[in-house]
């Protein structure tokens, strides 16, 4: 009687962890085409599809559903299905370091409990869907070192809980929208070589847990806004080969115990320097010398 107890047992825990770790019939047809059209029979660690869809690197299951799928330099070459949208429990999606060709799909603003988005270093084309507000749950979107195109959607503005934003070398041009000034959770902001003209908006300054703003190599003009000073938590500050008329809206924050103003740009120095600042530091590279100025 013992015995047949324990079989049971065991024949249910193992039923147990094979229904914890299957996937939804739906959402595997998804997978497949993902697997399909980004030639993963080339990934660097392909799947195989007639194995069960736990034992697929880079797929997190939970209650039956992908909430996570992790592909980062695999080789992936090719476009990405519309369908990807119809997953909708997925969380995480980090796609970056591969080829992937094509425009980001409209329906990817479905994916109503995703967190984080990482597909830099891609070749995607295309405008960033105008409906991109939508992910309201959404902490990071990395999309730099792309062919991205058209203006920044002001729909980003509408992701509260955003702490990175990095759209850095793309073709991205217009004006940097005023509504990004409502990501107060915001830490990292990337907009380095773009086409972006305009002033910097002053509803920037809200943005008071940033740490870094990377605005360099667009053609961005007017004064750096007074409102800066508001940016207690800076830390790196990009800001060379734009227009800008002046620079004095920097005094301002001169507040910092550390502060990086970063520039290439030999004919600003003089420039800078008549700011005599006095915690400000003026690096020649992103993270050159970055150390504490107690």
């Amino acid at each position: 009687m013992k015995l047949t107890s324990l079989c049971l047992i065991g024949l249910f825990s193992l039923g147990f962890a094979f229904a914890k770790n299957r996937v939804n019939a739906k959402e595997k047809k998804i997978l497949i085409e993902l697997f399909e059209s980004t030639n993963g029979a080339k990934w660097n660690n392909p799947w195989d599809l007639n194995s069960p869809v736990d034992t697929w690197k880079g797929i997190t299951i939970k209650d039956e559903h992908v909430v996570e799928i992790n592909l980062f330099r695999n080789n992936l070459e090719g476009t990405l299905p519309p369908s990807l949208g119809r997953l909708r429990h997925l969380q995480h999606l980090n796609l970056a370091f591969n080829s992937i060709t094509g425009v980001l799909p409209r329906e990817i603003v479905k994916l109503e409990n995703l967190k984080v988005l990482r597909l830099e270093m891609n070749r995607i084309k295309g405008n960033i869907p105008a409906e991109v507000g939508q992910l309201k749950k959404l902490e990071v979107f990395s999309m730099f070192n792309n062919f991205l195109n058209g203006q920044i959607p002001d729909g980003f503005g509408d992701l509260k809980d955003l702490k990175e934003l990095n759209l850095s070398s793309n073709n991205l041009k217009g004006a940097i929208p005023k509504s990004l000034g409502n990501l107060t959770k915001l830490v990292a902001l990337g907009l380095f070589e773009n086409s972006l003209d305009g002033s910097i908006p002053a509803e920037l300054g809200n943005l008071e847990k940033l740490k870094e703003l990377v605005l360099a190599n667009n053609q961005l003009g007017g004064e750096i806004p007074m409102e800066f000073a508001q940016l207690s938590n800076l830390k790196i500050l990009q800001l060379q080969n734009n227009r800008f008329e002046s620079y004095t809206g920097i005094q301002a924050m001169d507040t910092r115990q550390f502060l990086v103003f970063d520039t290439d740009d030999e004919s600003l120095k003089p420039r800078f320097n008549d700011l005599q600042l006095q915690r400000t530091r003026m690096a020649d590279t992103k993270f050159e010398d970055v150390d504490d100025n107690e």
